[in-house]
């Protein structure tokens, strides 16, 4: 990581009670979802690959507040929940970005095995404390594959709260997903988002 020169005590957000707000967009998903079933691949995982690679491709969606400075990570992992097939057991892991791996494919089978790891308790699940998540390299990832929604609002920690979340739903009869992203205005200004979806849109269509 490395620090940014940047104004906090001239931010106009950085003493709103919550400087944290949503937005959601469909994006058509119809190149990766035909690929999954052709090649019976795991469309949550690949899903879970294109929307953390989209975050990365985003600066100002990896900046953080440390010890009073702005820093930029370099690259921030994916932490999810995960459920097994009965959806009786739920347990988080992080995982790191595709860009450690030869190609997405790769990184796939290395997500997809993880996650069977630790729903079999053969590795640790992640479980690091809300309010440290803030001071790590890590964006929040979760998926609803059951509801096609059209937005949704999430828990806010505190004021200053940075860490990106990034929510996707059920893909509907016209191959389109919402994808919705919560951040701090602090940083992120409607351009960088309209960045996601851009570049969430150009990763599901790779296939």
């Amino acid at each position: 990581m490395r620090e940014i020169e940047f104004n906090l005590d001239e931010n106009p957000f950085i003493n709103f009670k919550s400087a944290r707000y949503m937005m959601s967009a469909r994006v058509n998903v119809e190149k990766l979802w035909k690929y999954c079933k052709k090649n019976d691949k795991s469309f949550f995982i690949l899903s879970l690959g294109c929307l953390i690679n989209a975050v990365n491709s985003v600066p100002k969606l990896k900046y953080r507040i440390i010890n009073g400075k702005v820093i930029e990570y370099d690259y921030l992992e994916g932490v999810t929940p995960i459920m097994n097939e009965k959806n009786d057991i739920y347990k988080e892991m992080r995982v790191k970005t595709p860009q450690e791996f030869e190609n997405i494919h790769e990184w796939h089978d290395y997500a997809f095995n993880l996650s069977r790891e630790i729903l079999n308790n053969e590795k640790e699940s992640f479980t690091l404390e809300m309010e440290k998540r803030d001071f790590t390299n890590i964006a929040n990832f979760s998926c609803i594959p059951w509801v096609d929604f059209d937005s949704i609002t999430n828990c806010v920690l505190n004021n200053h709260q940075i860490q990106p979340l990034i929510t996707w739903g059920k893909v509907n009869k016209n191959y389109e997903m919402s994808i919705s992203i919560t951040v701090s205005h602090i940083f992120v200004n409607g351009q960088d988002l309209a960045y996601f979806y851009k570049n969430a849109e150009k990763e599901f269509n790779k296939f």
